[in-house]
């Protein structure tokens, strides 16, 4: 993502503040719930101590439990799992361009100050990090040993956040970085804090209508912005994004190989099972093959990203 805000708004002019109702595209049909939260992502990855290791030490997320060939990791008080490592021995980073499927998983701090901590924090070890003030949110961006992407970001307070008619203001701009570390104050960062959570997922998909079909009208989720080069993000409940589609693994990209590392499924958690259940016949009657597994339903998308949804 390397486009400014004059890039798609030119000088915003128009721009107002985006109350609750103001913006975002509904679906025709069926529209996800306010209160859907994200779950775990499950990622295949090549050496489990190696990405342990990382997810602790780098990320600050905490070893939930582990077999010989798993390991979920998350945070502590109460525990919530946001990331569960699967090895295939020996397989191959994914590649920088070309693959369908992740681009990005997304963890939500809970506020500015520890997301200066955690910037101190890749400082002290000398971690390298892209970083964006998208102004809706202000992030950073890491790959995992295995070339996944990840990002680490905090909200701005929706009270801040401005629309051009129904559209979302999102961009990619420079981040002060004095200013949030600044906000950190002289507390250290001691790992992922309480209230952490899956925010958003950014998948790399084959186009965007296609996209939209799926995600936006068989799936429920309301566009937020679409006038962003090459990419589509939605929402739900009013909330800037989910869920990212982007073009930006070039033309002619393909599925991950089964000898890849990669994102194997990721997750979206529903109030109640009612809202669960229309969420699933919308997706059968626009004709798409779901999977019952116990309380949850898996569905991929046309590119094949599997999703996992449950209460």
């Amino acid at each position: 993502m390397g486009t400014s805000t004059h890039d798609i708004f030119g000088d915003a002019e128009g721009a107002q503040p985006a109350a609750p109702g103001t913006y975002g595209l509904a679906p025709k049909g069926y529209r996800l719930p306010e209160a859907l939260s994200l779950g775990p992502v499950v990622l295949q990855i090549a050496d489990l101590a190696r990405s342990v290791d990382y997810y602790e030490q780098t990320l600050g997320l905490q070893l939930l439990d582990r077999t010989p060939t798993s390991a979920r990791l998350g945070t502590h008080g109460p525990a919530i799992t946001l990331v569960e490592l699967r090895e295939k021995r020996g397989a191959r980073a994914a590649p920088r361009r070309g693959r369908l499927g992740l681009f990005h998983f997304a963890i939500l701090l809970p506020d500015r100050p520890s997301l200066g901590r955690f910037v101190r924090h890749l400082d002290d070890i000398n971690a390298q990090a892209g970083a964006a003030d998208h102004l809706v949110s202000e992030a950073f961006y890491l790959q995992d040993p295995d070339n996944l992407g990840i990002e680490i970001y905090a909200d701005r307070p929706r009270a801040s956040w401005r629309r051009v008619k129904r559209e979302l203001m999102m961009a990619t701009d420079p981040i002060d970085i004095p200013s949030l570390v600044g906000a950190a104050g002289d507390t250290k960062w001691s790992g992922m804090p309480a209230g952490t959570v899956m925010g958003h997922l950014h998948l790399h998909v084959g186009d965007l209508e296609g996209a939209a079909a799926f995600y936006a009208e068989a799936l429920g989720y309301d566009r937020t912005v679409w006038e962003y080069p090459g990419a589509l993000f939605m929402g739900a409940g009013g909330y800037h994004h989910h869920l990212g589609n982007n073009l930006w693994a070039g033309k002619g990209a393909t599925a991950p190989g089964a000898d890849e590392a990669q994102l194997l499924e990721w997750t979206m958690h529903f109030p109640e099972a009612g809202s669960l259940e229309l969420g699933v016949g919308s997706l059968e009657k626009a004709g798409h093959k779901v999977e019952r597994q116990d309380r949850s339903v898996v569905v991929a998308d046309p590119w094949g990203t599997k999703v996992r949804l449950t209460t």
